[in-house]
C-alpha cells in the first residue's frame, strides 16, 4: 500500500471513530453559490443580486455596485470596462468630461435619448485605489454582463476602448483592427469604438469616431 493510500485509510478511519461519538457531516458548499432555482429570472432580480454581491473583493471597498442604467429593452447597449471615480462619486454612467463627451455621440449623432440606451460596465465596482480590476474580479462580475445581454437582447453593443472589447470577446490584441467594424455575434451586432477618454487625450481622432457612430447608426 503507497503512502497516500495509506494516509487516506487512516484519515477515514478517524472520521468513522467521530461518526460513531456523534458527529455529523454534510456536503461541501461554496459561499455565494447560485442554484440553479436562484437564477435571476429578469434584469430587476439581477440588478438586486449585482447590488448585494459579495463575490470579490471589491465587495470590501465599494461605494455601491453600478448594475445598469437604460432602457431595460434598449436597440443599443455601450459596455465600459470599470466603474471610474467620477462615475463612483456622482453614481453617474455619464460623469464627467468623459460622460458629456459619450451624451454627445449618442444622443446628437446617434438620435438615441441616453434614457433610450442602456449603459453598463464589465467590472459592476470600482477598483480600489487606481488599481486595474483583476482576472478574479472579472471572473466573479462576467456572468453578469452576459446574463444582461440576454435580457435585454440589444441590436447593437458597443464595446467602448480596447479593455472592454478584450473582456466582451475574450481578444486581447486585435483592438486596432476591429475598431469601427460591425462584428456578427449571432444575437446582436458587436462594434468596438475608443473610449471617451482616449478621445479626451487623442482629439484627431474624433474625425475616426464620427465615422464609427455613423457606422452603428446604420446597425440600428
Amino acid at each position: 500500500m503507497g503512502l497516500k493510500s495509506f494516509q487516506n485509510l487512516l484519515l477515514l478511519q478517524n472520521l468513522y471513530r467521530l461518526k460513531a461519538v456523534g458527529f455529523e457531516y454534510s456536503d461541501p458548499f461554496l459561499v455565494n453559490q447560485i442554484s440553479s432555482n436562484e437564477k435571476p429570472s429578469n434584469l430587476q432580480t439581477l440588478s438586486k443580486e449585482i447590488a448585494s454581491c459579495h463575490l470579490c473583493d471589491l465587495s470590501k471597498s465599494r461605494t455601491q455596485s453600478m448594475s445598469g442604467f437604460g432602457n431595460p429593452n434598449a436597440d443599443i447597449m455601450f459596455i465600459d470596462y470599470a466603474v471610474s471615480l467620477s462615475d463612483d462619486n456622482a453614481n453617474s454612467y455619464y460623469s464627467g468630461r468623459s460622460g458629456e463627451i459619450l451624451t454627445n455621440m449618442i444622443e446628437n449623432v446617434l438620435g438615441v435619448k441616453t434614457e433610450d440606451a442602456y449603459f453598463t460596465h464589465a467590472i459592476k465596482c470600482k477598483p480600489l485605489g487606481s488599481n486595474m480590476p483583476s482576472a478574479s474580479e472579472w471572473d466573479s462580475c462576467k456572468g453578469y454582463l452576459f446574463t444582461q445581454i440576454e435580457f435585454i437582447k440589444p441590436k447593437v453593443v458597443v464595446t467602448l476602448g480596447r479593455d472592454a472589447y478584450a473582456k466582451v470577446t475574450s481578444e486581447e490584441d486585435n483592438f486596432q483592427s476591429v475598431r469601427g467594424h460591425v462584428i456578427d455575434c449571432k444575437t446582436y451586432k458587436l462594434v468596438p469604438i475608443h473610449h471617451p477618454n482616449h478621445l479626451l487625450r487623442n482629439p484627431d481622432d474624433k474625425k475616426v469616431a464620427m465615422r464609427d457612430l455613423l457606422t452603428i447608426k446604420s446597425c440600428l
